[in-house]
């Protein structure tokens, strides 16, 4: 069976078997959104259609050629979303593949290291900002933990050597759980218009172009443009580091003021480190700014939402114990710092904790 829906001259269409028909309209509506959000913010998409191809469950992945997207029905046409805790990629997967539309299929790296970054990882921050723009940011922290936890147990695993991002080879739980990563801090600390002006400088410059073929180098000089000192700092950690950090909230004592509202006093250890490709660590010292949060439910979990961020706010975070005095009109529940787990954290479940 075939189902198409138009979206502003595209041809959108799922090919399926007729009894996995459950989320072939997510699927639709996933292609609409992210058309929405790539073609003003990265150029035009540059076929009359993008369609969607069901292959049996023999093996599980989804794969973009040009314009058409083959995804397995074990990833995709027979998931089961019902459960509000899980993450719905059956609409990242679909956010994803399309992208590929840019990210392979209109500018093409170089055969060098550092080559997936400018495929897998621009995919997947594509997709993430789909998903941020449907579910809202407050709904990320469980898509980003998600990666979090899936980059930290691989990068355990490594047989040879962990590379920075910039020169990662084939090594998915860098270009894709890493990758996701970086690029949601770079947008958080430069703005989501800063990035995404880079990449629509660096699609257009490199827009169907032969060799030479870029570089992860030339993706990474459009988002030094313009960038501060403390700007370039934070993209060579990113980037062209193995940046770790250890932030932990010790303590969230909350007290009631005589003018109604509530003071919570955060107790916060943080340490950065650096990492080689074996795993030998060395301590860095941290001076940066970090969001700190003050919440009536705990971020990621069941039906959090907008509505449960009681105070977020960007203070300085430095190396070693300091804290941090908060003031919020209702009572919150929890507390913490860097509660959306944008940093890669060794141990992200202590950054936020239940008040006192």
């Amino acid at each position: 069976r075939e189902t198409h829906r138009p979206h502003e001259g595209i041809d959108l269409a799922v090919y399926y078997d007729p009894i996995h028909s459950a989320n072939v309209d997510r699927m639709l509506a996933a292609f609409g959104h992210a058309l929405d959000y790539y073609q003003p913010a990265f150029g035009p998409y540059q076929f009359r259609q993008a369609r969607i191809i069901e292959f049996p469950d023999y093996a599980r992945f989804a794969q973009a050629f040009a314009g058409t997207m083959p995804y397995s029905e074990g990833i995709g046409f027979i998931a089961d979303l019902s459960d509000p805790d899980k993450i719905d990629y059956v609409t990242y997967v679909a956010a994803h593949e399309l992208g590929h539309q840019w990210w392979a299929h209109q500018a093409v790296g170089a055969d060098v290291q550092g080559s997936t970054m400018l495929t897998e990882t621009l995919a997947q921050y594509s997709a993430l900002m789909v998903m941020e723009k449907l579910y809202g940011r407050d709904q990320i922290r469980r898509f980003l933990k998600f990666e979090l936890d899936n980059y930290l147990k691989a990068r355990g695993g490594e047989a040879i050597e962990e590379l920075p991002l910039d020169r990662v080879e084939d090594q998915p739980y860098i270009h894709y759980r890493k990758g996701s990563l970086v690029m949601y801090r770079l947008k958080d600390e430069l703005g989501e218009a800063r990035v995404n002006a880079a990449l629509k400088r660096y699609v257009t410059r490199y827009r169907f172009k032969g060799a030479p073929y870029p570089r992860s180098l030339d993706l990474i000089a459009e988002f030094r443009k313009g960038a501060t000192a403390s700007e370039n700092a934070l993209i060579s950690d990113l980037f062209d580091r193995i940046t770790l950090y250890d932030i932990k909230t010790k303590a969230a004592a909350t007290a009631k003021r005589p003018d109604g509202h509530w003071r919570t006093v955060l107790t916060v250890e943080a340490h950065k480190l650096y990492a080689d490709g074996r795993g030998k660590e060395r301590e860095a010292p941290m001076n940066e700014t970090a969001e700190v949060g003050l919440f009536s439910a705990m971020p990621g979990r069941g039906k959090f939402a907008a509505r449960d961020v009681l105070l977020l706010d960007r203070v300085p975070i430095r190396s070693g114990v300091q804290t941090v005095t908060l003031v919020s009109k209702a009572r919150p529940a929890f507390a913490g710092t860097d509660p959306y787990n944008t940093r890669i954290d060794r141990n992200s479940d202590d950054n936020v904790i239940a008040t006192e």
